[in-house]
Formats: structure tokens, sequence, C-alpha cells
């Protein structure tokens, strides 16, 4: 029997130009892509989608992280709570498979 594959995760980054924590967030999520499955969407702040999620979630830093449209940081992305949520979603999502 073999064992359905993860669902995609959506999280989608906020980013400003010269952000050394926007391109620490950016390896932070190419490396956890190798391990789970997620779909990155890399959004610049000042663009128009970029902007109405900056004016709706208000992050005091950059860059905004979203997983599955939902406010999940601002500023230095915590890799380690990432990868718990990550986890987490995808062991309910293959719950609600099987």
């Amino acid at each position: 029997m073999s064992v359905p594959p993860r669902p995609l995760v959506r999280i989608t980054l906020v980013q400003t130009s010269g952000c050394h924590l926007c391109d620490e967030a950016r390896t932070i999520l190419a490396e956890l892509a190798k391990d789970h499955p997620i779909e990155v969407d890399v959004l610049g702040a000042q663009s128009d989608v970029g902007r109405y999620l900056v004016k709706r979630h208000r992050p005091p830093l950059a860059p905004l992280v979203l997983v599955e449209d939902v406010y999940f940081s601002a500023g230095r992305l915590p890799r380690r709570k990432l990868e718990r949520t990550l986890t987490a979603l995808s062991t309910r999502d293959a719950r609600v498979a099987g």
C-alpha cells in the first residue's frame, strides 16, 4: 500500500529590499522545502498584494510570513516553530485523508 503524498502547505513571504532577515527567511524556507512539502510565494512589500497584506497584518518588522494565509511571524523567522507547524499540518492532513 502506498502512502499518499502530503499536500503542499502554502507559505507567503512578504519582503522588503535590502532586508537581511528576508534573505535569511528565504534561505530557511529553501532548506525546509527539502523535507516538507511547501509552496512559497515571495512578494515584495511594495507590490499591490504585499501592500494589502502589510496593511492588514501590520508587522513590526520585515519579513511578514503567512502559513496557509494565516499570520505566522514578522521579523526573524522562527525555524523550529515553523518546522513544528509544518509537521503538525502534515500529520493533521494525513489523518483527515486516511
